[in-house]
C-alpha cells in the first residue's frame, strides 16, 4: 500500500533552497514515480497563494499528482488540544493546524523542514499524546530526507 504523505509548504519552498532543494526534488521525483502520494491540504494552498513564481510552479506541479484535504472543525479543535497541552504558542497556530488535519485524515506521514515548530522530537511526543488521548493514530513527521528510497 502506498503511504500518503503530508506535504507543508517548507517542502515545496525547499525546492529552491540551496540547504534542501536536492533532498526535495528526489522527494518529488519519488511521488512522480508512485512511491508516495502526495498530499496536500487547503492550509497549504493558501499559505502558498502569494509566493514567488518558482513556488506556485513546484505547487502545481505537486498540485497534479496530489490528494486534497481540507481544513475542518475537527482538525481545528485536535489544534487547540495541541496548543493547550504542549503550552506552545498561538504563533504555532498553522503549525498545529497542518499536523492536526493530518491527523483527522489519517496521512500516513508528515513532511517539513520545519524544524523549530513540526519536525522537533519535543513536539512531536506531544502531537502524538495528545492524539492517542482524543482516539487518533501516531503520526509519523519526517524531514524529507527521512523517508527517500535510497
Amino acid at each position: 500500500m502506498i503511504k500518503r504523505v503530508y506535504v507543508d509548504n517548507s517542502v515545496i519552498g525547499g525546492k529552491h533552497d540551496p540547504e534542501f532543494a536536492e533532498p526535495t526534488e528526489k522527494l518529488f521525483r519519488e511521488f512522480r514515480s508512485g512511491l508516495y502520494l502526495p498530499v496536500i491540504s487547503n492550509i497549504t494552498t493558501k499559505e502558498i497563494q502569494n509566493a514567488p513564481a518558482h513556488i506556485l510552479r513546484a505547487y502545481n506541479d505537486l498540485s497534479e499528482i496530489a490528494e486534497f484535504i481540507e481544513l475542518s472543525d475537527e482538525a481545528v479543535q485536535l489544534s487547540q488540544s495541541y496548543i493547550k497541552e504542549g503550552k506552545f504558542s498561538k504563533r504555532m497556530l498553522a503549525d498545529t493546524l497542518h499536523i492536526a488535519t493530518a491527523s483527522v485524515h489519517r496521512v500516513d506521514i508528515v513532511v517539513s523542514w520545519n524544524f523549530r515548530d513540526i519536525v522537533n522530537l519535543n513536539k512531536i511526543v506531544i502531537y502524538n499524546a495528545v492524539n492517542l488521548k482524543m482516539g487518533y493514530h501516531q503520526i509519523e513527521i519526517r524531514n524529507p530526507r527521512e523517508i527517500l528510497h535510497e
